[in-house]
């Protein structure tokens, strides 16, 4: 199982996954640690699973973090809960006939993400380094930044064809003409900053010229709001220019 969402859905996750003939769940891998993400792993690390993740995901999971961007705090999460098996760049998964393969996207939506190659069966799950359709979440306080993603989407478009069936982090199924549009949104976004900072502008002057105005129609409308997005953006882009 990619990811497990929040505790309280664990029951219709495991219902869903018996309707398709599959026994219990015995590996869960957590693309990131954000509990949207990994709410149902104690649940289901009781139930027997073991839980898998890269390195940083156990290691913040284990300490209470602050998420200044969307002022919030969470606690520790619980020992059961925890990834028992960490790597740090790669993995790899030999189950039921499958090869999927697990690698390290640095510095992008957090430290700690995962894009997911199911070889053979041409599918990639990118967590939340992909929103399908709207500006994503850079965490920012948790090692996130716009150069990162960048570098994940394009690990993945490597990895990509035509017809492979890509599974962003928030937003509907997808493919690899889809993934390209977001890359090159993510890109101009980067080139339309990084060009106003080099001029030595400040945030508030930045913000005030509206540098994605022709862009927020086509992806403003998630839950991220462009002047959120923009300030990430600016605050990873100061970070690691």
């Amino acid at each position: 199982l990619v990811d497990d969402q929040f505790a309280p859905l664990t029951e219709k996750i495991q219902a869903a996954i018996a309707a398709l003939g599959a026994g219990p769940v015995r590996y869960v891998i957590n693309t990131h640690w954000h509990g949207d993400h990994t709410g149902g792993n104690e649940n289901l690390g009781k139930a027997g699973a073991v839980i898998v993740a890269h390195e940083n995901v156990r290691e913040r999971m284990s300490v209470r973090q602050v998420m200044k961007a969307r002022g919030r705090e969470v606690p520790a999460s619980p020992k059961v809960a925890l990834p028992v098996i960490t790597f740090s760049e790669e993995l790899s998964f030999h189950l039921n006939g499958i090869h999927v393969h697990a690698r390290h996207a640095a510095a992008a939506h957090t430290d700690g993400d995962a894009i997911l190659h199911f070889a053979g069966r041409d599918v990639l799950h990118l967590g939340d380094v992909y929103f399908n359709g709207f500006y994503p979440f850079i965490d920012v306080d948790s090692g996130g930044s716009l150069i990162g993603m960048i570098a994940g989407v394009d690990a993945a478009l490597a990895l990509a064809g035509d017809e492979t069936r890509i599974i962003p982090g928030h937003g509907a199924l997808s493919n690899r003409a889809e993934l390209s549009g977001y890359r090159d949104m993510l890109a101009l976004v980067r080139d339309r900053l990084q060009e106003a900072i080099g001029a030595g502008h400040s945030d508030e002057e930045i913000l005030a010229a509206t540098p994605t105005a022709d862009l927020d129609a086509r992806w403003g409308g998630g839950f991220m709001k462009p002047e959120t997005f923009l300030r990430l953006c600016l605050a990873s882009l100061r970070q690691h220019p």
